[in-house]
C-alpha cells in the first residue's frame, strides 16, 4: 500500500531540511516494491515500540516497519493557481499524495529570509489554502461546464453531480477548504473523481529554532491567533526543529539525546512524532506478522476486514482467504509462546467478517 504525504509550504520555511532529516530514517527500498525511485520521494519507517518487542520475542532475523512515503514538494508562492513560480508542478504533485504536511515557520531569524518579509504562520497557512482552493475552483468550474451537457442528454447521475458541484463551487469561492464540508456516502464517491487539493487531510508542521524568538514560547499574539485557528478546526499539528533534526540525522541512540540536551532542545524527536501523526492522519492502523524469518508491521485502513487486511501482504489473500489466527501483540508476549497462548484461549480463529484491530498479530490461512 503506497501512501504519500506531501511536504508543502512557502519557500524557505525548512521543507527540504526536514525532508533530508526524514529520509535518513528511510527503510530499505527493496522491502517495499511500490517505492518510486525519485530523489524527492522518501519511504520512511513508522516508529513503533511494539515491533521491537515482537522481534525479540520471536528472535526474528529481520524487522520491517510499516511505511509512509514523504514527498518534498516545490515551494508555493502567491499566484501558484495561475502558474506563478513552480505553480503547475506544485499543484500536480499535491494531487498525487494522500495527505498534506503543511510546514510553517514559527520563529523569527533575520538571517533566514521569509518570502513575505515577515513571520506570520496563520497568514502563510491562509495563502496556501487560498491557492489550493483557487486551483480546485478551476477544476470544479471546468467540470460544471461539461456536466451541463450531460444533463441535457438526460443523464440522471449528472444531475446529482451538478448539485454537488454547485455546493463545492460556493465553498471554494469563499476561499475555504472542501474538507470543511460534510458529505453523504454517495457524494463522497463522486468527490473522489475530482482529486481536489483542498479535500486532502492536513497535518500542520510548526518549525521552531532553538535560541531564536519562537512565537509559542513568547505567547506572541500571532501564536494565539494560530492556536485559535487550530482549535476552531480541530486541526492536528506537531512541533519540529528542522535544523536540529537535520544535524542529528546520522546519530544513533544516546548520542542523539545528548546532542539535543546540549542544544537545549526537547528530548523527543519531532521527526518521529511527525511520522506517527501522519500515520494517524491517514486513518491507518497496524497489524503484525512475526516469526523467525521476520517480524513485520503492516499498515491498513481502519475498519478493514481480515481478507482486506491480507491484501497488504498479497492481493490473492482476499480471494483465497479461509481463516486467520489472531492474538493481541501483548497477550502473545505475556503468554510466552503461541502454544501457551492457544492453551489459554488467547489465540482465536477469525473468519471473513472479522474487523482487524490495531496491534493484532495475525497468521493467515489460505
Amino acid at each position: 500500500m503506497s501512501l504519500g504525504i506531501g511536504i508543502v509550504g512557502l519557500p524557505n520555511v525548512g521543507k527540504s531540511t526536514l525532508f533530508n532529516a526524514l529520509t535518513k530514517k528511510s527503510v530499505p527500498a527493496e522491502n517495499f516494491p511500490f517505492c518510486t525511485i525519485d530523489p524527492s520521494v522518501g519511504v520512511v519507517g513508522v516508529p513503533d515500540y511494539r515491533l521491537g518487542k515482537l522481534t525479540a520475542f520471536a528472535h526474528s532475523a529481520k524487522t520491517i516497519p510499516a511505511a509512509i512515503e514523504f514527498v518534498d514538494i516545490a515551494g508555493l508562492v502567491e499566484g501558484a493557481s495561475e502558474g506563478e513560480g513552480l505553480g503547475n508542478k506544485f499543484l500536480a504533485n499535491i494531487r498525487e499524495v494522500d495527505a498534506i504536511a503543511m510546514m510553517v515557520r514559527i520563529f523569527e531569524d533575520e538571517s533566514i529570509h521569509h518570502v513575505r518579509g515577515h513571520i506570520d504562520p496563520l497568514d502563510d497557512i491562509r495563502t496556501i489554502n487560498t491557492e489550493l482552493a483557487l486551483a480546485d475552483l478551476q477544476t470544479v468550474e471546468s467540470r460544471m461546464a461539461k456536466v451541463d451537457g450531460e444533463i441535457k442528454r438526460g443523464d440522471k447521475e449528472a444531475i446529482k453531480e451538478k448539485a454537488l458541484l454547485v455546493r463545492l463551487n460556493a465553498q471554494l469561492e469563499t476561499g475555504n477548504r472542501i474538507s470543511e464540508l460534510e458529505f453523504s456516502e454517495e457524494e463522497e464517491n463522486i468527490l473522489k473523481r475530482f482529486h481536489l487539493l483542498s479535500s486532502k487531510p492536513i497535518l500542520y508542521v510548526l518549525n521552531k529554532k532553538v535560541g531564536a524568538f519562537n512565537l509559542d514560547e513568547q505567547n506572541d499574539q500571532r501564536w494565539q491567533d494560530l492556536t485559535s485557528f487550530f482549535e476552531s478546526r480541530e486541526a492536528i499539528y506537531v512541533f519540529i526543529d528542522a535544523g536540529i533534526e537535520h544535524e542529528i540525522r546520522d546519530m544513533e541512540g544516546e548520542e542523539r539525546g545528548e546532542f539535543r540536551k546540549e542544544l537545549g532542545a526537547t528530548p523527543d524527536s519531532g521527526v518521529d512524532e511527525m511520522i506517527r501523526k501522519s500515520f494517524e492522519l491517514l486513518n491507518l492502523i497496524t497489524y503484525f506478522t512475526t516469526g523467525e524469518d521476520e517480524t513485520r508491521a503492516w499498515a491498513i485502513p481502519e475498519g478493514s476486514t481480515a481478507p482486506e487486511a491480507g491484501t497488504a501482504i498479497h492481493t490473492d489473500f482476499k480471494t483465497k482467504f479461509i481463516k486467520a489466527e489472531v492474538i493481541n501483540w501483548k497477550d502473545l508476549i505475556d503468554a510466552g509462546s503461541r502454544g501457551s497462548a492457544r492453551e489459554k484461549g488467547l489465540l482465536r480463529i477469525e473468519g471473513k467478517e472479522y474487523i482487524v484491530k490495531d496491534g493484532d498479530v495475525i497468521e493467515f490461512k489460505i
